[in-house]
């Protein structure tokens, strides 16, 4: 999977429209192979990113768990220290 989509579902506060959107845009780059379309094939494109975006919003809404929701904060925090670990093990190799 590509690294820039990030995990949406079951966050405090939950994913804000700008978060689906750009989550939508990657999955649509990674799978087309294109960062930025040509432009016979950007409207086909943008499109993609459109009915993506609309899907992952009817996924989130549809999603059910008892667990309680994380917290972006502490998720972030966790994520930043886990890149400065694999950084400085990559840098020390």
């Amino acid at each position: 999977m590509c690294r820039a989509i990030k995990r949406l579902h079951n966050f405090a506060p939950p994913a804000t429209e700008d978060e689906i959107r750009a989550s939508a845009l990657q999955f649509v780059r990674k799978i087309s192979g294109f960062t930025r379309p040509s432009k016979v094939n950007a409207a086909a494109f943008n499109q993609a990113v459109e009915d993506v975006t609309h899907a992952a919003h009817h996924l989130l809404a549809g999603l059910v768990t008892n667990a309680a929701p994380r917290d972006r904060t502490a998720e972030a925090a966790k994520a930043k220290l886990r890149s400065a670990h694999r950084y400085a093990h990559h840098q020390r190799a």
